[in-house]
């Protein structure tokens, strides 16, 4: 299982205490025997690499650090995708929604 956590600012070392929460929550409430430890990344709109490898040094669960960019920031050649993208969003929208009963906005 994977827990992917968006934050629209700076990263904060503090992130990373809140995400090992959520993975220690997920292994001991869903993880089935046999099944590999829950994977964490979090994703920031920014990052100093240098305070990031600090501060995920001394955690034992696996857990990724990484910054994003909004399709509006995409290189020229890479906004030709920013269409596909939005229409997988949907699709998985709508595939979620099917398989839950429930209607997403």
């Amino acid at each position: 299982m994977v827990v992917i956590e968006l934050k629209k600012g700076k990263f904060k070392p503090a992130y990373l205490g809140q995400l090992n929460f959520y993975l220690s929550a997920l292994d001991k409430k869903e993880r089935k025997n046999g099944e590999n430890p829950s994977i964490g990344i979090l994703l920031c709109r920014e990052a100093n690499k240098g305070v990031v490898e600090l501060a995920i040094r001394d955690y034992s669960k696996p857990l990724g650090v990484a910054t994003y960019r909004t399709a509006d920031e995409l290189p020229e050649n890479y906004q030709v995708l920013a269409p596909i993208m939005e229409e997988i969003s949907k699709l998985l929208d709508k595939a979620l929604t099917e398989e839950d009963g429930v209607e997403m906005e």
